[in-house]
């Protein structure tokens, strides 16, 4: 396989504490790698170096061989937070459309296959229904699978996910599993989560992110419901 992501030598710190140090990381197009760790580790600053959103101290990252800006519009991301104003009259539709934003006709006026790419997005998580719906009207499950509609929008190669399933219903964690299931294989996956089981159920590869890489096996915990110390 080639390689989706390449990170070599990457090191990254905020002021004068260092988050990353010398981070080596392959990704073969297609995989489905899963990263766990400690709050404050590095993890979701390693997604956002992969997406271009903060660039390295040092060393080099590619993403299908271009530096990660210029590889956004084949990159579907759904963060860990997302701020939303309640008040702010945005439809789910809209927000589920701006996944198509730079990848638009002319003008940037969207199409009726930019509809048709979205509508098939959000039936794909189950918000079809919701579509005339405003987004801070919504639960917390049914905004997370909003977003994850807005990141299929863009028809990704990769899809980086940032805790998808952290407080979120039953429901929209199944459609979540579902999606995981649909989308292996033909799609490159990169997932932070704390949920163990889910990522043991569907990831090729569990790495474990504490300002270095280390493969799951051999960091310093392991989930039991929370990441723990393991077990003598």
């Amino acid at each position: 396989m080639s390689n989706a992501i390449q990170m070599t030598g990457v090191s990254f710190s905020y002021g004068n504490t260092p988050t990353l140090d010398a981070v080596d990381l392959r990704v073969e197009t297609g995989e489905f790698l899963g990263l766990v760790g400690p709050n404050g580790g590095g993890k979701t600053t390693l997604l956002k170096l992969m997406l271009g959103l903060l660039v390295p101290g040092q060393g080099k990252i590619k993403v299908y061989g271009q530096p990660p800006e210029r590889a956004r519009k084949v990159i579907g991301y759904v963060p860990q937070f997302a701020d939303v104003d309640r008040s702010f009259p945005i439809s789910v539709m809209d927000v589920v459309l701006m996944g198509r934003l730079g990848l638009t006709g002319f003008l940037g006026m969207y199409t009726e296959g930019d509809r048709r790419i979205a509508r098939l997005a959000m039936q794909r998580v189950g918000v079809w229904g919701l579509r005339h719906r405003r987004l801070g009207s919504l639960s917390e499950g049914q905004r997370q699978r909003v977003l994850i509609a807005r990141a299929l929008a863009v028809e990704p190669r990769l899809m980086v996910l940032d805790e998808p399933t952290a407080s979120i219903d039953p429901t929209a964690e199944q459609a979540i599993s579902q999606l995981l299931r649909e989308l292996y294989r033909s799609t490159t996956i990169v997932m932070v989560s704390h949920d163990l089981e889910l990522l043991n159920s569907h990831a090729d590869r569990l790495l474990y992110v504490n300002r270095q890489l280390l493969p799951f096996e051999d960091g310093q915990m392991l989930f039991t419901g929370k990441l723990r110390p393991p077990r003598d």
